[in-house]
């Protein structure tokens, strides 16, 4: 049997085993990040086919996020348990033989139900690639090895609304879903060969499986009570007692956690104030980053009346600019404040969301791939900034906790901020059943309004 300890890697490999293991992550996170972001220019089929609103079919987007929001805290004791290695092969393998089945669904609800099962297994996947970085690279070496890494993850998002665009007009929004499979099933096997074992463990300890049913309740009840705004006539009773019953969940989640012998969330982190604040940064992105991630294709199909490889083409600049800036901008957190940069980044972003806003029909699709260029310059500074602002303060025994944290703030603030863009959509005008241009335009103006808004926490992130 192979020696997998961290020496027996470096025997094996040499130095060179550092960057294999983060290729492995990296397939775990491209596999999480294509499936998020392939779909998207599949809606306006899947739409079609199955003779539903944009109000149903967006959750084909936010029941993704949320699932993976939620089993996100729980790689952390995953990680305790069974070590990187069993944990990521485990959900590789579960992720591949989910996004088949989804390929077949016959309903939307076995679709829904697909991609949420896609988005648990994304939750566990996405939080260990942070945590190997920064437990095998060295301080000064973190941004580096966190721009390298990042540059390799947005060829997904880069490729995907192409690959996604391709396999819609050249065959069936099906193989949307198949797409993942092959980066999953080579994952599984890159684990087992680069990754190490876990040289020791804490002494075994429950899974608060309260805190993590109470956590689910209230997301998916807040998300719901969202979504069901979108048609309010007859409803308002029913939203108005969800709401207060995601409260009461929420509010016995925090009771929870503080009152935990083993908490899911380690609240002692939350009172930090650098890395609340980064937290805080991270919710905002996260709303950037999937809103926008959902908006420009749809905006492009049923407004514009592009063709899915048309929406596709339109974001792939975007990720091409997102692939070079990162891997800079990961530099840069190495040597300089990453306050500035996360506030640069937002800016960044604001300013491509305006003007999204104030785009039309004469806009030509080239300027509005700039536009979705200009923002990923701005995600691009902020991803590796806040990570680093967020983590570097803590214990090397803190960072698995630190890392779902942080993972978890920015997909609640996408789960929340695709719901929210799908109800500003919804309450906009329609013709023929589809949204129009001026209801995109408002939902831009939110998005803009929201990620401005997080640069008064992130002022107050001193690092």
């Amino acid at each position: 049997m192979a020696d997998n300890s961290v020496a027996g890697l470096q025997q094996r490999y040499g130095q060179r085993w550092r960057w294999l293991a983060v290729a492995t992550v990296m397939a775990g996170t491209m596999s999480t990040v294509l499936s998020a972001t392939v779909v998207n220019v599949a809606l306006y089929d899947i739409m079609l086919e199955f003779g539903v609103r944009q109000g149903q079919i967006h959750w084909l987007a936010t029941g993704f996020i949320a699932a993976m929001t939620t089993t996100m805290l729980a790689s952390s004791w995953l990680l305790d348990h069974f070590g990187i290695r069993k944990t990521l092969a485990t959900a590789m393998a579960l992720f591949t033989v989910i996004s088949l089945l989804g390929g077949f669904a016959a309903s939307p609800e076995q679709l829904i139900a697909a991609r949420i099962g896609q988005g648990a297994m994304a939750g566990l996947m996405q939080p260990m690639a942070m945590y190997l970085l920064f437990r095998i690279f060295p301080r000064n070496q973190r941004g580096r090895a966190m721009g390298i890494y990042g540059m390799g993850v947005v060829l997904a998002p880069a490729l995907g609304p192409v690959l996604g665009g391709f396999l819609v007009d050249e065959l069936t929004w099906r193989y949307v879903m198949f797409a993942p499979v092959p980066v999953t099933a080579t994952g599984v096997f890159m684990v087992w060969r680069f990754l190490p074992s876990p040289e020791n463990r804490p002494n075994p300890y429950p899974l608060d499986v309260p805190g993590l049913v109470l956590l689910g309740a209230a997301i998916g009840l807040s998300l719901d009570s969202l979504n069901r705004l979108q048609n309010v006539l007859g409803q308002g009773a029913f939203i108005a007692s969800e709401a207060a019953a995601a409260l009461l969940f929420l509010t016995l989640f925090v009771w929870r956690e503080r009152t935990a012998r083993h908490p899911l969330v380690n609240i002692a982190l939350l009172r930090k104030p650098v890395f609340l604040y980064a937290n805080l940064g991270a919710m905002a992105m996260g709303l950037a980053l999937f809103g926008s991630t959902y908006l420009i294709p749809l905006f492009a199909q049923t407004a514009l009346g592009s063709s899915a490889t048309e929406a596709g083409l339109l974001m792939l600049p975007a990720g091409i600019v997102l692939g070079i800036v990162f891997p800079i901008a990961g530099n840069m957190a190495d040597k300089h404040s990453s306050r500035k940069l996360v506030i640069f980044g937002i800016l960044a972003f604001t300013l491509s969301a305006t003007l999204f806003a104030l785009s039309g029909f004469e806009t030509p699709l080239g300027w509005l791939a700039l536009w979705a260029a200009v923002g990923r310059v701005g995600i691009g500074f902020m991803l590796p900034a806040l990570s680093m602002g967020a983590l570097n303060p803590l214990a090397p025994e803190e960072l698995g906790a630190g890392s779902s944290t942080i993972s978890f703030t920015r997909q609640l603030g996408g789960a929340f901020g695709v719901n929210m863009v799908a109800l500003a959509i919804e309450h906009g005008d329609h013709q023929n059943g589809m949204p129009t241009v001026e209801a995109f335009q408002f939902a831009w103006w939110m998005v803009a309004v929201f990620l401005a808004l997080a640069i008064v926490p992130v002022w107050k992130m001193r690092t």
